[in-house]
């Protein structure tokens, strides 16, 4: 993890740094507003690299509530177009969502194709095979 995280900084392209990182007071605050618990690899990212900007791809993100990536408002998008509420969008794209599991498997689901065949063990190999290669 801390070499994906160190990995993700450098190759970051926000030179003003425009997104602050959330402490672990702010995601407990999350998971109430979402009602449900953070995976342990999302809650990692989150408070270590959720403030890089890499590639094409927009993960989500937890301290700025009006940032179209903030985690409870694309959480909320993703369960009212039908992603399974037990599953936690990690990133919007091609016109669906990334998502993680509650045991910390990502995948990728569409309303037109549900859940895909596309799986990652973790979100540390989602991050670098899909997110640092957009």
């Amino acid at each position: 993890m801390n070499d994906i995280i160190a990995e993700l900084r450098e190759k970051n392209q926000d030179r003003f740094g425009s997104m602050e990182l959330p402490d672990d007071d702010l995601l407990v605050e999350l998971e109430e507003e979402i009602l449900i618990s953070i995976p342990a690899d999302l809650k990692e990212y989150l408070l270590y690299g959720s403030d890089v900007v890499v590639g094409s791809l927009s993960p989500v993100t937890a301290s700025d509530p009006h940032a179209h990536t903030h985690l409870p408002e694309v959480t909320a998008t993703a369960w009212s177009l039908g992603l399974p509420r037990e599953l936690i969008p990690i990133c919007e794209a091609n016109e669906g969502y990334y998502f993680i599991s509650q045991e910390g498997s990502v995948g990728f689901w569409s309303a037109e194709d549900d859940i895909t065949e596309d799986q990652w063990e973790t979100l540390w190999e989602w991050i670098t095979d899909v997110w640092m290669e957009s």
